[in-house]
């Protein structure tokens, strides 16, 4: 009878013994290092600031955070990348606002919001228009005139949310603003100083260094908020327009990946964002550091693409 019992048994403790050895090796994660996929390449300010971030992640957790560029589709090739990885936390992706809240729109792309577990959000972009120093506008009223009168202005941006800043004034006003792409804020702000284009949308990292040496005005900030660089500036809504684009940088882990693991990297997100240190690192790259956890960034990003999609339909940008 003893025996038969002690057979009875036995699953049940092998099964128990079992489950403490996988609880445990989850407990020890991370092992090894850990891939960060930057959807932009290497230089940009979203390449600059994501390392940055990832020096501070890779104390937190004691472990390497290798940073990987896969740039290309606007940014979409990364995410679409990290979508198909294995859930297990080692690989990571840079899920910025727009991989999520424009480009959805304007192409097919492999993935939606629910493709991932979000981990944080860790930087905010700025957005502001700049012209020439021997401009003759110096206001965003003197712009709308100018737009209204003969053929209208160019305007230099590489892409969505940029654009849609001068798009929507000029929607708002009856200004003509047409726009001349280029692939990146460097080339757009040659553009300007080349008289190829009349005024720009861009970053602070872009254009803060010419507007301090003389080379540019800075005439509004198109985000929500005004360039703690320049705070005399004031913003579209500010100037009377009710004009405002935002953007947000944050990462995310592919869909599936165990909730412990999942709150062991919000954790140290969070952590390495609260020291001072990487915030000075991911600010000097013209990003404004932020702190949120994953769930704050996957409601501004699902907020986020209710609100770009009416934009994006009326600039005449959404996919057929």
């Amino acid at each position: 009878m003893r025996i038969a019992t002690t057979w009875k048994w036995l699953p049940a403790v092998l099964g128990g013994i079992l489950l403490l050895g996988t609880a445990g090796a989850r407990a020890e994660w991370p092992e090894r290092e850990i891939q960060l996929v930057v959807n932009y390449g290497a230089g940009g300010n979203t390449d600059v600031s994501a390392r940055a971030f990832a020096k501070g992640l890779e104390r937190q957790l004691g472990k390497p955070v290798v940073v990987v560029n896969r740039p290309g589709a606007e940014g979409t090739i990364g995410p679409a990348f990290v979508a198909t990885q294995r859930p297990d936390g080692y690989t990571i992706g840079v899920i910025t606002y727009s991989t999520i809240a424009i480009q959805p729109h304007l192409r097919d792309v492999p993935y939606t919001i629910g493709s991932f577990d979000f981990i944080a959000g860790y930087g905010r972009f700025r957005y502001g228009v700049t012209v020439r120093a021997d401009s003759p506008y110096r206001t965003i009223e003197d712009l709308v005139r100018a737009g209204k009168a003969g053929p209208g202005l160019f305007f230099g941006a590489p892409s969505a949310p940029n654009n849609l800043a001068l798009f929507e004034l000029a929607r708002l006003t009856g200004a003509r603003f047409e726009q001349v792409q280029y692939r990146s804020g460097a080339e757009t702000l040659v553009a300007l100083l080349g008289r190829q284009v009349d005024v720009i949308v861009q970053n602070p990292s872009d254009v803060v260094p010419q507007i301090r040496a003389g080379q540019l005005r800075f005439l509004a900030s198109a985000s929500p908020m005004r360039w703690r660089e320049f705070p005399e500036v004031p913003t579209f809504r500010e100037a009377g327009y009710d004009v405002e684009i935002d953007s947000w940088l944050g990462v995310g882990v592919p869909k599936g990946t165990p909730r412990e693991i999942v709150a062991k990297l919000e954790a140290a997100a969070l952590a390495a964002l609260r020291d001072p240190a990487v915030a000075e690192q991911i600010a000097a790259t013209g990003v404004d550091p932020e702190a949120l956890p994953g769930s704050e960034y996957e409601a501004l990003l699902a907020k986020g693409s209710e609100s770009m999609a009416p934009m994006l339909r009326r600039a005449g940008l959404v996919k057929p």
